[in-house]
């Protein structure tokens, strides 16, 4: 890896783009250190203690929600408005039929995504900060937030906020055309290997911190190998082009086709979207039992105080609830991006069939029935690493790493293993283009 990561440095394109790439990630840092206007730092310290919802969009921003800044939403908005527009896309038969269409429908769906990501941008923008400032939490980050409080203040930070998320997809952009890797999921990355050094210094303060520090990196460094090995794995269906003749320059016959090639489906398909979906609805109730802790009406009250007790990131209903939701959003989210492939048809058009199937309803079935088989391997998998600092607290207790329980959180880990993969696999492309060795042997 050294070795190839010293030739892709000897090539003067591959410098730049390299060189861009950290260059355009240590400005986001900077900017992540930018406060918006009116932020009570300690607040803001005491509500990461007891909000992991708010955990929850520090990860996808990057590590800037954390210090409330005009990144902290990050990239966020405009991934919700790219998984609403998959969503969409085969319910809206106008939808359906522009993706369809090559190139050129995939630029119209991204266009219509940027549209969204606007608004979405603005209503969470005013949500996020409304929650952080209502006093939910027992810390109240923005004390003067609200319309009806400071109207010019309010303003100010939900433009800085928005403005803070547009530029983040800017520089996640610039990354992809002009840099290596996926732009959008290296600013991620970034904030999530960030916040790495806090817990191992927290861990190697504590009493036995060496062993601490031992224990726990080895824990970390297995869960990489096991999400790099299921990531990786896929079943690989055989598929034969039948023999076609074509009439090629000057009226001669032409035998074309023929060929053997296969599908690969995938292991782990979903990514890391069901643990998102997953956190994000079991977050909501918890979130809402806040308010109704502080209620004056004693059945209300009650109500919150059993859903806070039992439905807690720390219960352990939770996390047997957060495991079935992984599972079951995984097969849902799969099945979604299964059907907008629309294999059967594409398969058969372009006159390719798979050994022993009829082409057609036999193919759509055969297949459905490999990905459900396959994707309840992936689903699995998925909820064990979604329940793994739990698994991991019940057997050792650290609190200097807080609830994950590990020195990357679970959705971090499936983050970083995914953008290390992706860019080595960019970077072993444009290496092997030039005749070198790459990354992945």
């Amino acid at each position: 890896m050294l070795v190839a990561l010293r030739s892709a440095f000897r090539l003067p394109e591959l410098r730049r783009k390299l060189l861009f790439t950290f260059g355009l990630l240590v400005l986001y840092r900077f900017l992540a250190q930018v406060p918006v206007p009116g932020v009570d730092t300690a607040a803001l310290a005491q509500y990461f203690e007891q909000s992991d919802l708010a955990n929850l969009f520090d990860l996808l921003s990057g590590g800037a929600l954390s210090n409330f800044s005009v990144m902290s939403m990050g990239v966020y908005p405009y991934i919700t408005a790219s998984i609403i527009m998959q969503l969409l896309v085969p319910i809206i038969p106008r939808l359906e039929e522009i993706a369809k269409d090559g190139d050129a429908g995939r630029q119209k769906i991204n266009q219509f995504t940027l549209y969204l990501t606007i608004p979405l941008a603005i209503l969470q923008g005013y949500g996020q900060a409304a929650l952080m400032s209502s006093g939910a939490f027992g810390a109240r980050v923005l004390p003067e937030f609200g319309f009806s409080v400071a109207p010019l203040l309010t303003l100010d930070v939900i433009v800085a906020m928005v403005a803070g998320s547009m530029v983040a997809l800017w520089l996640g952009n610039l990354i992809t055309q002009e840099g290596i890797g996926n732009g959008v999921s290296l600013i991620i990355f970034g904030g999530i290997v960030s916040g790495l050094f806090p817990r191992l210094s927290s861990l190697w303060a504590s009493t036995n911190g060496v062993l601490l520090v031992a224990i726990f990196t080895v824990l970390t460094i297995a869960t990489i190998f096991l999400i790099v090995y299921v990531q990786e794995g896929q079943r690989r269906i055989p598929v034969r082009y039948g023999k076609r003749v074509r009439t090629m320059r000057g009226n001669r016959l032409m035998m074309v086709g023929g060929q053997s090639s296969y599908i690969p489906i995938r292991v782990n398909s979903a990514g890391m979207i069901p643990l998102i979906f997953a956190s994000a609805l079991l977050i909501f109730p918890s979130t809402i039992a806040s308010y109704m802790t502080v209620s004056t009406v004693a059945w209300i009250s009650s109500i919150g105080t059993w859903v806070a007790t039992y439905l807690s990131p720390g219960a352990n209903l939770y996390w047997v609830l957060y495991f079935l939701l992984v599972v079951a959003f995984t097969f849902f989210y799969t099945d979604v991006v299964f059907r907008q492939q629309n294999l059967p048809e594409t398969l058969q058009r372009q006159g390719g069939y798979i050994p022993g199937i009829r082409p057609g309803r036999r193919t759509e079935e055969y297949l459905n029935s490999v990905v459900s088989r396959i994707t309840l391997v992936g689903a699995l998998f998925l909820g064990l690493v979604a329940i793994m600092p739990w698994i991991v607290g019940l057997v050792v207790r650290q609190p200097g790493l807080g609830s994950s329980q590990l020195l990357i959180t679970s959705s971090g880990l499936l983050i970083v293993v995914g953008v290390v993969l992706d860019t080595m696999k960019q970077l072993e492309a444009q290496l092997q283009m030039r005749h070198y060795e790459g990354f992945i042997r």
